[in-house]
């Protein structure tokens, strides 16, 4: 039986993926600040958000072939360490800030890579501590080898 901590109340990594995402724009047109990035190469952000959407597909895949939960407040009945988890305990969220950091790029303003930073502060903060101490105490010493082998991020 999976453990769940109660969702009520609690938002979860793709609503402040959307608020960055709105965040990023709004602020790009209202305070731009510098730019970093001029034409042509800001458009080739637009070619590499697919590669980042591919990794944030591939994990859920990944969690829904072992009949895991993909949401952070439930409990996983399943460690993963095949597919991008050899390399990246959070493929998911580094595909989130793939997403974002390409479209900053195609921004090209120096704002919405501040956004970008501040929603990997987040991810860090309200998610992913609490997730590696869920897996520590469900997995134990298996989740601690992967750890071991696998970076946070990349």
């Amino acid at each position: 039986m999976k453990e769940s901590v109660p969702t009520e109340g609690r938002t979860l990594p793709p609503v402040y993926f959307l608020v960055a995402l709105i965040a990023m724009v709004a602020l790009h047109y209202i305070v731009p600040g510098a730019q970093l990035i001029d034409s042509p190469f800001r458009y080739m952000g637009v070619l590499l958000v697919v590669n980042a959407i591919v990794l944030i597909l591939w994990a859920a895949i990944l969690f829904q072939r072992a009949g895991t939960a993909i949401k952070p407040i439930q409990q996983s009945s399943t460690l993963i360490a095949s597919g991008p988890y050899r390399i990246t305990r959070n493929p998911m969220y580094l595909g989130m800030i793939g997403v974002l950091l390409r479209i900053a790029v195609v921004l090209g303003s120096v704002v919405p890579f501040l956004v970008v930073l501040g929603f990997a502060g987040v991810l860090e903060c309200r998610f992913i501590r609490e997730e590696e101490a869920s897996l520590e105490r469900t997995f134990g010493r298996m989740y601690l080898d992967y750890k071991a082998k696998a970076r946070r991020w990349m």
